[in-house]
């Protein structure tokens, strides 16, 4: 399978212009185009290159992109795709961010795109629970991290908690975990001192860059510091880095509250990537466009990093029942974790009268059961918004 990076690139750009709906649809639209018209890939080879990016932290559909462009044109065609893919959501996402200095974040059209936020995690909870936490045991789970999130307001407790949800579930929760199939694509790629470099650089970047962020005390570093550690430690899909950049930002005092949920709230309307959010973040955190960049490459390097490395290994990986558990166990938690952030900041921030309960409501329900897309319901909520919660 051969092609040319600038062929990935055009692909993918079509995609990153209108592939709206979230990390699942995402892999709809590239099994439609890339599988089914193009076949770049058997349906076997890519589902197991689905499994792959849902085991790995990260953003899975940027993942599957950045894979899909590697196998079809290597390391350039990897990033061709992922700045085809990437890319138009990304200069939304900054162009909002200019926007948005404009606005009030006490406007009544920004508090109704905090309200399509309470809408959007909620569902993302509902979703989350009912296929990660199917049995009382990750149940317990989910709710003990979730009550142990919203008692603490420590930034590394997050981190924690994954880990121990990880200990647990590598203990308890072996029980069918595993598969006995392999991933042909495996034997396609560079194995050996690539993919073990590209695994050292993952784990070198995650410890020292907290070293050398407090030892210089340079905001650039500090700034990649924080978006690498949530690139690098978001199991179980997008919505789940919101609690991880908000401890990440907000914490430190780089942007309040209303402002952090009101750029989450427009981040649903946009096609591509949910992590093009941290282009907004940067943007708005006081560096311009150039640090709206800066961050969105440093939350996307970690997952890319362990992607070429894993991807020859993943044969065995998937085959092993205590990876296969302990994964278990640290969804479970991401579970509890986004609950938290649902309550905190989510709720707190967005729902402060009985009209925001009821768009939120309506929103939520618009959503879930009558399956709006995520763009117009932003559009409808921030309209309420502006209607109804003028101060």
């Amino acid at each position: 399978m051969h092609g040319s990076p600038l062929e990935v690139f055009q692909i993918f750009l079509k995609l990153g212009l209108t592939a709206f709906g979230g990390p699942m649809a995402h892999l709809g639209y590239f099994e439609r185009e890339i599988i089914e018209r193009r076949k770049w890939l058997s349906q076997n080879a890519y589902g197991d290159l689905v499994a792959l990016c849902q085991f790995l932290p990260g953003p899975a559909s940027s993942q599957v992109a950045f894979a899909l462009g590697y196998l079809r044109a290597g390391i350039g065609g990897a990033f061709a795709a992922t700045i085809g893919f990437t890319v138009p959501s990304a200069v939304l996402m900054i162009a909002i961010a200019y926007g948005f200095r404009a606005i009030s974040t006490q406007s009544g059209f920004l508090h109704g795109l905090k309200l399509a936020a309470v809408a959007v995690v909620a569902q993302a909870v509902w979703t989350m629970a009912v296929k990660l936490c199917p049995d009382r045991e990750r149940v317990t789970l989910a709710i003990v991290a979730s009550c142990v999130v919203l008692g603490s307001s420590v930034a590394w407790l997050q981190q924690c908690v994954i880990a121990a949800g990880a200990l647990f579930g590598w203990i308890s929760l072996r029980e069918n975990a595993g598969s006995g199939e392999s991933l042909p694509v495996g034997r396609r790629l560079h194995g050996g001192w690539f993919a073990w470099s590209n695994i050292a650089l993952y784990f070198l970047l995650l410890g020292g860059l907290p070293l050398l962020s407090a030892v210089y005390q340079d905001h650039w570093l500090q700034l990649a510091d924080a978006f690498y550690h949530s690139g690098a430690l978001v199991f179980g899909g997008g919505h789940v880095v919101l609690p991880l950049l908000q401890s990440q930002t907000v914490s430190r005092g780089w942007l309040d509250q209303n402002t952090f949920m009101a750029g989450y709230g427009a981040a649903q309307a946009m096609p591509g990537p949910l992590f093009t959010f941290s282009a907004y973040l940067g943007t708005v955190i006081g560096h311009g466009w150039l640090a709206g960049l800066w961050c969105l490459t440093w939350i996307f390097l970690p997952s890319f990093l362990l992607l070429l490395g894993t991807l020859p290994l993943w044969s065995s990986l998937r085959r092993n029942t205590g990876a296969q558990a302990a994964l278990r166990g640290a969804n479970a938690v991401v579970v509890g974790i986004l609950l938290a952030a649902l309550y905190n900041p989510v709720w707190t921030v967005a729902v402060d009268s009985s009209v925001a309960l009821i768009i939120a409501m309506a929103a939520f329900g618009l959503l879930q059961f009558w399956k709006w897309s995520p763009w117009l319901l932003v559009l409808l909520s921030g309209t309420a918004g502006f209607v109804f919660l003028r101060q």
